[in-house]
């Protein structure tokens, strides 16, 4: 299903390494330079026509956080343009535990639960207009202790075909050791960003 969209992932790929001159691709999400600018109305309508191809494309990575995420509560109205995940659209999903433990209302100083989840699944539209499923990225919380180095976090990203990117606990962390550095400026309220603000569901 996700063959038709290998020429524009090598693009992008490509793109991302001409234009990333400060950082690596293993330091950065690899970014889209100019991202078509939609009114949350069409964001969600292009998400609601593709949502079901991206799971089916996510499905052989066997993952199962990446196939459970969209059962889980959904904290924006639309997708946003996320410019730290590359200016894809996101949204942001989280698991009972993490929606039950504080997230998104943390006050400094308080964490998540062992076995809180946090998902952002994406897509990205270009300035003419095309429309391609994204990488779908995670923070799963893990025991006190587990992996201090990461602020007992795990990263996860996966690729719109179901392949790894990297896991801080598994395969090629060193891919994914980059998400870590971004969310240590949250380090207050357990490295956790949210979302704007006009985008929160209330």
């Amino acid at each position: 299903m996700f063959h038709r969209y290998l020429p524009f992932l090598i693009s992008v790929v490509v793109v991302g390494a001409i234009a990333s001159t400060a950082m690596s691709a293993e330091e950065e999400h690899l970014r889209l330079n100019a991202p078509g600018a939609l009114p949350p109305a069409k964001a969600q309508a292009i998400y609601q026509a593709i949502q079901k191809d991206m799971t089916v494309g996510y499905a052989p990575s066997k993952d199962a956080i990446a196939l459970s995420y969209p059962k889980w509560r959904r904290f924006n109205i639309a997708p946003y343009l996320s410019a730290t995940h590359g200016n894809r659209y996101a949204n942001n999903f989280a698991n009972a535990k993490a929606a039950t433990g504080g997230y998104g209302d943390l006050k400094p100083g308080e964490t998540l639960p062992p076995g809180a989840a946090v998902v952002k699944d994406s897509f990205t539209v270009t300035k003419e207009g095309e429309v391609y499923p994204g990488a779908v990225f995670y923070m799963e919380k893990l025991s006190p202790g587990r992996s201090p180095a990461t602020g007992d976090w795990r990263f996860v990203q996966i690729l719109p075909d179901g392949s790894f990117i990297g896991d801080t606990t598994g395969d090629s962390p060193e891919d994914v050791a980059f998400c870590f550095t971004c969310h240590q400026a949250m380090a207050e309220v357990d490295y956790l960003f949210f979302l704007p603000d006009d985008y929160r569901r209330k």
